[in-house]
């Protein structure tokens, strides 16, 4: 079976990160599409470099995840989405299948949760089959293995690096993608609000990582762990355990995926030129694949 790719996009994540770093353009009738286009140049660019065979996208869904239910105040520090990202996530949502691309989001997951499921399951469709997740963030790095790379938007929409395992162990002193999970159980996550051990921080996290390799292996030799960082994990016991809970990506999320329906054989590119007319983004209808 000759190799193949697969492009998973991490929608909410790309559009949040252009909605940050480009300024909010507006077209003549009034509407903001500055996180659109910002989308559009960073998607069309993967087009272009990976040639993916399939392609899929990835939203959050309005609502409480099964995370709320375990733990009330799970992202509770996030302010509200701006109306305006609303209008644009949802814009996106309604320009992706005029590409070709299908759209995933189920209730009571997130986005990361669909990536992990169908990675996981796709490569059992067709076991030469390549992985690409294309993301804004790097949470989906603890999906990185030998057939999973995480295409990810480094700084602003124009500084994207492909991690696979060895950009992976580089970026984090020797860390391999399976034992990021547990430096987040760790040091925890600010932006999601996952606690982790109060008073442990990445670095820590990391050079505890790199001696004992694995959460379960640090509290198994608790007694040769010396001082405060000892009291801190003895307290936070349960709280760093929770905190990995909270922090694993799904891979097993009931959903109707096969990889044959994902396939990427182009598009309508007629209409996704008069789309982006509409959107008045010229300069991006040269760049159409």
């Amino acid at each position: 079976m000759e190799d193949k790719r697969l492009l998973i996009i991490d929608s909410n994540s790309v559009i949040h990160r252009a909605y940050h770093a480009l300024p909010p353009l507006t077209t003549e009738k009034g509407e903001t599409v500055g996180a659109v286009y910002g989308f559009l140049l960073v998607f069309l660019r993967a087009l272009r470099e990976f040639k993916p065979d399939f392609a899929v996208a990835c939203f959050d869904v309005k609502g409480p995840t099964f995370r709320h239910e375990k733990y009330e105040d799970y992202k509770a520090k996030r302010p509200p989405l701006p109306e305006d990202l609303g209008r644009q996530i949802a814009r996106v949502k309604e320009l992706l299948p005029v590409f070709g691309v299908p759209v995933f989001g189920k209730e009571g997951f997130e986005a990361d949760d669909l990536i992990g499921t169908i990675a996981e399951a796709a490569p059992k469709e067709n076991p030469s089959l390549e992985v690409i997740i294309l993301s804004g963030d790097t949470d989906t790095m603890q999906l990185v293995n030998e057939k999973t790379k995480v295409y990810n938007l480094r700084k602003g929409v124009k500084d994207i690096v492909l991690y696979d395992e060895e950009m992976v162990k580089e970026k984090y002193q020797g860390l391999e993608p399976s034992q990021l999970l547990d430096l987040r159980a760790l040091k925890g996550d600010a932006s999601d609000n996952i606690p982790g051990v109060p008073g442990i921080g990445e670095k820590t996290a990391l050079s505890l990582l790199m001696e004992y390799k694995t959460l379960e292996n640090i509290y198994d030799n608790i007694a040769l762990i010396k001082g405060k960082i000892r009291e801190k994990l003895v307290e936070n016991k349960e709280g760093a355990f929770f905190s990995r809970e909270l922090a694993e990506i799904k891979k097993d999320v009931p959903l109707d995926f096969s990889l044959e329906n994902c396939r990427w054989e182009g598009y309508d590119k007629t209409a996704a030129a008069k789309i982006l007319k509409e959107m008045e983004f010229y300069s991006l209808i040269d760049r159409l694949p």
